[in-house]
């Protein structure tokens, strides 16, 4: 019973802790520049400062050929690329394409897997930043029901 009562509070006072950070501290690391654009080439450079990519056998993208549904289009990424840095996923139909962008620690496996949602057919890109450039490979998938606002 002691120990459950120590608990609650050592993550009452954590939660608290977090709650009461500056927002400027949160801000700093969101590139809301990235996450508003509504063109792939604006989303690239808000993110990276480029568009610029080198096309690259070393990204394996796992994506389907067909999305039945929009809403729930599943995603795997992974690199034998070196010194990554971060894998972001970039979808050029969306409303807005910058989907997700992951940091990549030193030592990480370069193993990304998720669910985005896509508005309509579209490429689906993978941009791995590494400390050498960025280097990208796309897939298209074929969306038949809508998942952003369709």
């Amino acid at each position: 019973m002691q120990t459950t009562r120590r608990a609650l509070i050592k993550g009452c006072l954590a939660l608290l802790a977090v709650a009461t950070m500056p927002r400027a501290l949160w801000a700093a690391a969101w590139p809301e520049k990235a996450f508003s654009a509504n063109q792939m080439s604006a989303a690239m450079v808000g993110l990276f400062g480029t568009d610029v990519t080198t096309a690259s056998d070393k990204i394996m993208l796992k994506v389907p050929e067909i999305a039945e549904n929009g809403a729930v289009v599943p995603v795997t990424i992974k690199t034998s690329l070196e010194n990554v840095e971060s894998i972001s996923i970039v979808v050029e139909h969306n409303p807005m394409p910058m989907v997700a962008t992951f940091e990549i620690l030193p030592g990480t496996l370069t193993d990304i897997s998720c669910r985005i949602k896509m508005a309509k057919t579209s490429d689906v890109t993978a941009v791995v930043k590494t400390s050498n450039g960025l280097y990208s490979t796309a897939k298209q998938v074929k969306v038949t029901i809508g998942g952003c606002g369709g």
